[in-house]
């Protein structure tokens, strides 16, 4: 078997550099893209649950449930408010 070959100081340094100058550059564009990420992930969690609510909601109308529709356009946390504006708005319609 042949010895191995004496690796140049310098060689050895300039390897050692670039694995730490890699490690270091790879830890900074982490910290940079982890917060878009993130907001990525919160975007599309917002969107998600945007569209399983029309899902939801065209469920509820396609099965045509007086329940449901009524839970619907009436919702426990509706105020007084929204009743006039629902009514003003169907009763202008006519």
């Amino acid at each position: 078997m042949v010895p191995p070959v004496a690796v140049s100081p310098l060689i050895k340094t300039a390897r050692w550099s670039a694995l730490l100058l890699g490690a270091i550059y790879g830890k900074q564009r982490f910290d940079y893209l982890k917060p878009i990420a993130e907001e990525e992930r919160r975007v599309e969690e917002a969107e998600k649950k945007a569209r399983e609510e029309q899902e939801r909601i065209y469920k509820q109308l396609s099965e045509g449930n007086a329940e449901s529709y009524t839970a619907l356009f009436f919702p426990f946390h509706a105020n007084i408010f929204t009743y006039f504006c629902f009514f003003f708005c169907l009763c202008s319609k006519l």
